[in-house]
């Protein structure tokens, strides 16, 4: 199932996505939804960001040709690197990315899991028993302010820079699905979430292990090697195999 959060007469609803149709839902995502009227098509329909989370944790270097990418010397980690990201970046679909005067911005395409029931030293083997499902996410990074801090959340903080959808898919197998990023139509990532070095089950389970995963929480899981600068005008997608496509534009900030 896909489900996704949409606008209408000023009002966020939840709907459910089947080919290029929404209709309307009822019930408890994290429960039982049930399918409703037909709202549009997907391409007329204001598709908001598909979960309001309490937190977005997010995991750096998980693609072994990324780690290398920017720095020759850094070494792949031995577990997984965490950082955050405020729920105040949240983006949706077709929603446009505020780009700063100053500094580098880049894309990374990335795998994103949503948790549907409290997670709290869950095991592996049962980790992805508490997700929802996933959707595709845009984790926006000025890369000028990450090498100058030497820690992440002012570089990947910024209003906007998190962009989230279209929708969640309740029925994938996560570890098992290409990944791609395209810039004006130009693919720029090009992976497999079977790259990952610690894979989403695994991520689940560790990051449990840190803090208390709620209903609704998402993971960013890292994005594979390409990541690039864009720059206002710029279109940039992020597709995900079995998901969809998250698509968004770049302005500058005012």
């Amino acid at each position: 199932m896909k489900i996704a959060r949409y606008q209408k007469d000023g009002a966020t609803a939840v709907g459910i996505v089947e080919g290029d149709d929404v209709y309307a839902a009822s019930g408890d995502v994290f429960g039982t939804l049930t399918k409703g009227d037909r709202v549009g098509s997907v391409g007329d329909v204001a598709l908001d960001i598909p979960i309001v989370p309490g937190k977005i944790v997010a995991i750096g270097l998980n693609y072994a040709a990324h780690v290398t990418e920017n720095d020759p010397t850094r070494e792949v980690p031995t577990e997984p690197v965490i950082f955050m990201k405020p729920t105040s970046a949240l983006l949706p679909p077709d929603g446009e990315i505020q780009l700063p005067a100053e500094g580098r911005i880049d894309y990374e395409a990335e795998l994103c899991i949503v948790i549907g029931k409290q997670a709290s030293r869950v095991s592996e083997a049962d980790a992805l028993s508490y997700v929802l499902g996933y959707t595709c996410g845009n984790d926006v990074s000025n890369r000028d302010q990450q090498r100058k801090d030497g820690q992440w959340i002012r570089a990947k903080g910024h209003d906007t820079f998190c962009p989230l959808g279209p929708w969640i898919e309740t029925d994938l197998e996560p570890g098992n699905v290409a990944i791609q990023s395209r810039l004006n139509g130009e693919v720029r990532q090009d992976n497999h979430t079977t790259n990952m070095i610690f894979n989403p089950a695994f991520l689940v389970s560790f990051i449990s292990e840190v803090m208390t995963l709620e209903p609704g929480d998402v993971i960013m899981t890292g994005t594979p090697e390409g990541v690039g600068a864009m720059k206002p005008g710029d279109t940039i997608e992020v597709e995900i195999e079995g998901i969809g496509t998250l698509k968004n534009t770049c302005i500058a900030r005012d």
